[in-house]
């Protein structure tokens, strides 16, 4: 991004010392970045002193000397620095080494490329006038980025063939060095930058009305993201804008197209339709109900060029609802395809039986077996796979709720809802196309690659968004299969009237809540009316889970209700 300079400016700007630390020319707009981390204990307002001096005016100032400041260490206070840009970069280098003695806790930058972009942030700002861009807003207003990416790529920065380069990993760019990456007019763009060897980077994507500017990692390992909302159709760079290295290799494009294309592969989806349940019991008294299940292995997809082989009951992740009331005896048959390489079995959490009938269910590939129970507590349940090693069947996919209504049935409503929560390990890092396989050593670590709702990344968002209007009432049955991770149900912009936790329908509900812990293996039921149109987004509000593709859509149709919420305008 150019600044327009004014001729005062500039002159008062060469009366002062270029800013030249370390031998490199600073760039005012990237030292505004650096100067966040010095702008909780400096103001750079006249006499507006924080945890340490006003730096207003600081060059051709003695050190120790800023009028109402009584704090200075003796170090400070008697040295003979006279602050220029050549002594604060000294001191920024190794304020120990420079100032012996000297009380104040700060380390140093050690990247000499942010000490001139600082050196010449206080310059701007000591020359008369606020420095560049601290408070100005970008020429052209850019569109509001979406909180779900369409278009998501990680980069590393590395070195191939002589020159310093952007490496693409995973999807469809991994290993390609400055890969090209693409996106729909638009969509919403996110780019992860991991500096991969050490040296400071960035990443600038040039867009009309200006770049996208990353924040700076200077350490192996650190990362930093950006998000924008694809521009017309075109070719745009993306680049490192510190200062070289664009000349050295860093830089790719990205190709914006008008519309998406036609997708060539279509992978077989298993996962399961929210609104797709049985009908209520209503006020019907006990009776015997049968329930089918059976165990199924098949490849199908779990995220966009991703496939993997889930274990399901009934082909669809998670298995289908199950509906009785107190009272039943439900029958269960259980079928294990003959193409299965698995033994299976069911292991009902709602069921007073040895392993919740697991143990009479332990079915090898062609075979069949039955149990009988009597579903004696009210509640919704989670059921799953209970053949050892049992979560490693979960992860894969087995498991659903069974719902015991109570005697006089629950009160109707006019959406219901399934919803789980589970986690997927791979042997490959989330983003690597093609098949995937399971990773037993990710799973009894801990380490999920993927975190999604009804068994796919995209399964409540592109595959089948919750849809009501305003002023239904709304049921959701809600579990977390797990294996491992405790959810922290949350539906953004929604609060939850009444919620049954631990699918425990004998005791009163909680009202007016807004978010609800699920540990793993148990379930929830949350009720809510919905009172403004809109997109309303389930998560769990651990939300870096959601980059795992942990997320659902709510989407609500009706007029609006502006006594409850409106836009003001601008």
């Amino acid at each position: 991004m150019r600044l327009a300079w004014s001729a005062p400016m500039l002159a008062l700007l060469l009366l002062a010392l270029p800013a030249r630390a370390d031998g490199l020319k600073g760039n005012a707009e990237d030292g505004r970045e650096v100067f966040q981390k010095c702008a909780a204990c400096h103001s750079l307002a006249p006499n507006q002193t924080l945890i340490g001096p006003s730096l207003a005016g600081l060059f051709g100032r003695k050190a120790g000397t800023e009028a109402g400041f009584d704090f200075y260490s003796d170090a400070m206070r008697h040295s003979d620095i006279v602050w220029t840009a050549e002594t604060l970069a000294a001191y920024l280098a190794d304020p120990a080494k420079t100032l012996p003695g000297n009380r104040m806790p700060f380390p140093g930058l050690d990247a000499a490329q942010d000490r001139a972009d600082v050196i010449a942030y206080l310059q701007a700002g000591t020359a008369g006038s606020p420095p560049p861009a601290a408070n100005a807003a970008p020429p052209h207003p850019r569109a509001v980025p979406k909180m779900v990416p369409e278009a998501r790529y990680t980069l590393r920065s590395g070195v191939a063939n002589g020159r310093m380069v952007f490496i693409g990993i995973g999807g469809s760019i991994d290993g390609a060095i400055d890969p090209g990456l693409t996106a729909v007019a638009g969509e919403t763009v996110q780019i992860t930058l991991i500096n991969g060897e050490g040296m400071q980077h960035n990443i600038d994507v040039d867009l009309p009305g200006g770049a996208v500017r990353s924040q700076r990692v200077n350490g192996a390992g650190a990362s930093t993201t950006i998000s924008f909302v694809a521009p017309a159709s075109g070719s745009y760079a993306y680049f490192c804008s510190v200062p070289g290295h664009r000349e050295a290799g860093m830089e790719g494009r990205l190709v914006v197209a008008a519309k998406a294309p036609t997708p060539s592969v279509v992978e077989a989806d298993l996962s399961h339709d929210p609104a797709r349940l049985p009908p209520a019991v209503g006020t019907r008294g006990p009776e015997t109900v049968s329930v089918l299940l059976e165990a199924v292995e098949a490849e199908a997809r779990l995220a966009d060029g991703v496939t993997f082989t889930f274990w399901t009951f009934n082909r669809t992740v998670p298995g289908p609802f199950v509906r009785v009331r107190v009272g039943d005896e439900v029958v269960v048959r259980l079928r294990n395809a003959s193409d299965s390489a698995m033994m299976h079995s069911v292991d009902f959490h709602a069921a007073l039986a040895p392993g919740g009938g697991a143990i009479g269910l332990q079915v090898g590939p062609g075979e069949e077996k039955a149990i009988r129970f009597r579903a004696t507590v009210p509640g919704l349940f989670v059921y799953h796979c209970g053949t050892p090693m049992v979560a490693e069947h979960i992860a894969n996919g087995m498991f659903g709720l069974i719902l015991v209504e109570p005697e006089n049935g629950l009160k109707p409503v006019d959406r219901e809802f399934y919803v789980m929560q589970n986690e997927l390990y791979t042997a490959a890092p989330m983003g690597k196309l093609g098949r995937q396989e399971f990773s037993v050593e990710k799973m009894l670590d801990e380490r999920p690659d993927y975190i999604v709702f009804n068994g796919a990344v995209g399964a409540l968002t592109k595959i089948h968004p919750l849809q009501a209007k305003t002023g239904e009432s709304v049921r959701i049955y809600f579990g977390d299969a797990g294996p491992n991770l405790t959810s922290s149900f949350h539906i953004i912009g929604e609060i939850m009237d009444r919620v049954y936790p631990n699918g425990a329908l004998l005791d009163a509900p909680l009202r007016g809540v807004q978010t609800l812990s699920v540990p793993p293996g148990s379930a929830a039921m949350v009720e809510f009316t919905t009172q403004v149109p809109g997109r309303f987004v389930l998560v769990d509000h651990a939300l870096a889970r959601v980059q795992r593709g942990l997320i659902g859509f709510l989407d609500v149709t009706g007029a609006a209700r502006p006594d409850l919420y409106r836009e003001e305008p601008k």
